[in-house]
């Protein structure tokens, strides 16, 4: 079973069609899908929107949870890895940014019995790609040759959102990253998983813009520059 975990703030205007697409999109034959959703204490109608979808679709395996306060996307996740029951676990963002329809792409090189994580790079492959922002780009750049230099892997896209891995290996790993310094920690700490196998396949990127609803900015770009530092120097554990 395949867990697709979605944290969930402020998203109302998208959730919707993310879990109609999360819940139609082919898999292999042989994975069945539950959905984990994790409301981290909407103040617009996000809720409802997935109690909307769990009423009109009622066969969608789909664990809806709702946080009692903000605490912020890596508790989220947390609280979304803890509940999963699949045997591999992918991080699904609540926006449009990322296309479902690739969870196989990144699945298949743990079904072939090659990876034990598989990231998708928005830097690599022919898959299209929005063009946004120069300075993210930069940004994102960076951080990833310091957590590469840090951990001594090769990637091209440490911060993205679509990560794949076997369950029993992510739910091992010590997580503690309440925001948005999961795509660090998570890279520093399974990079010292003894016979880690991790590999990278290109994704498609459909960004959006502020105005349409992108969260992300400069201060957790310092955030995930911290947590490179903290988690691959001073708090391994």
């Amino acid at each position: 079973m395949l867990s697709i975990v979605i944290p969930l703030y402020n998203e109302a205007q998208t959730i919707y069609k993310v879990l109609s697409t999360v819940s139609s999109v082919a898999l292999p034959s042989t994975i069945e899908r539950e959905i984990v959703v994790v409301d981290d204490a909407s103040t617009d109608d996000s809720g409802k929107e997935v109690e909307r979808f769990c009423q009109s679709n009622p066969n969608v395996m789909l664990n809806f949870i709702k946080q009692d306060k903000n605490y912020g996307k890596g508790a989220a996740l947390r609280r979304g890895i803890e509940a999963s029951m699949g045997q591999f676990i992918v991080i699904q963002d609540a926006d449009l940014e990322y296309n479902p329809d690739e969870y196989s792409i990144l699945l298949q090189p743990i079904l072939d019995g090659r990876a034990d994580v598989v990231y998708g790079s928005r830097f690599m492959g022919g898959n299209p790609h929005r063009i946004l922002f120069f300075w993210h780009t930069i940004g994102n750049k960076f951080l990833t040759f310091l957590s590469n230099a840090m951990t001594n892997l090769n990637l091209t896209d440490m911060e993205t959102c679509y990560k794949m891995f076997r369950a029993e290996m992510l739910k091992g790993i010590n997580l503690k990253e309440n925001r948005f310094g999961f795509e660090p920690e998570v890279t520093a700490k399974i990079s010292r998983v003894k016979g880690i196998r991790i590999y990278e396949v290109g994704i498609s990127y459909y960004g959006r813009t502020y105005d349409e609803g992108k969260k992300i900015n400069w201060k957790d770009g310092v955030r995930a520059l911290w947590c490179i530092l903290k988690y691959n120097i001073w708090a391994k554990k």
